[in-house]
């Protein structure tokens, strides 16, 4: 699969272990090493801040993406390639997907997980045949794997929807992984009953 732009997703706070800070950097000088642009949510804090700021630094382009009620929470990065306000957060993760070929979480918190659900749930439905992927700095989804095999035996997702995220440990394995990735084609329902 070919792949020009690169979804983000981040947490707004660093965390609690430096690991996640130089993960963020690795992945961001990765992208722009690799040519590829990066979208993201537009804040100059956290690990939004640190993966655009990597990014930047190596070269690539930046694009960001921010509510404009969350512009001066997040606080808006004002030096990227270009930033985008707009009005609230369905627009901020339409815009988001709409500009990007694959989508890649790093550790974060509600939104991140909000964010990477979603984008999974659309191409579930087929709404879009986009791969995505963790970035799984030590260990952080580790607990999330286990939680979504235990989807899958108790059947609420198909093996084939749980196959849809990728894994990986470094953005180098992580990207090939995403370039190998072919969508799905199961229905989303599991067990449908004929009316």
């Amino acid at each position: 699969m070919s792949l020009r732009s690169i979804c983000v997703f981040c947490g707004a706070s660093p965390g609690a272990q430096p690991i996640y800070r130089q993960a963020a950097e690795s992945l961001g000088r990765h992208l722009a090493e690799q040519g590829l642009r990066l979208v993201y949510g537009g804040g100059a804090v956290g690990l939004m801040g640190v993966v655009a700021d990597a990014a930047l630094a190596a070269g690539g382009e930046v694009v960001g993406i921010i509510p404009q009620s969350l512009e001066r929470a997040e606080i808006g990065h004002q030096g990227l390639s270009r930033l985008e306000v707009v009005d609230g957060m369905h627009a901020r993760k339409a815009r988001m997907a709409e500009l990007s070929d694959a989508f890649i979480a790093l550790p974060g918190g509600l939104g991140t997980l909000e964010e990477l659900f979603e984008v999974w749930t659309w191409g579930q439905l087929g709404y879009h045949g986009k791969p995505l992927g963790l970035l799984d700095v030590n260990g952080f989804y580790a607990k999330l794997g286990d939680f979504l095999d235990h989807l899958v035996a108790e059947r609420f997702v198909r093996a084939e929807h749980r196959a849809m995220l990728q894994l990986g440990e470094s953005p180098a394995a992580l990207l090939q992984a995403l370039r190998q990735w072919q969508p799905s084609v199961a229905p989303k329902w599991v067990d449908r009953q004929p009316d």
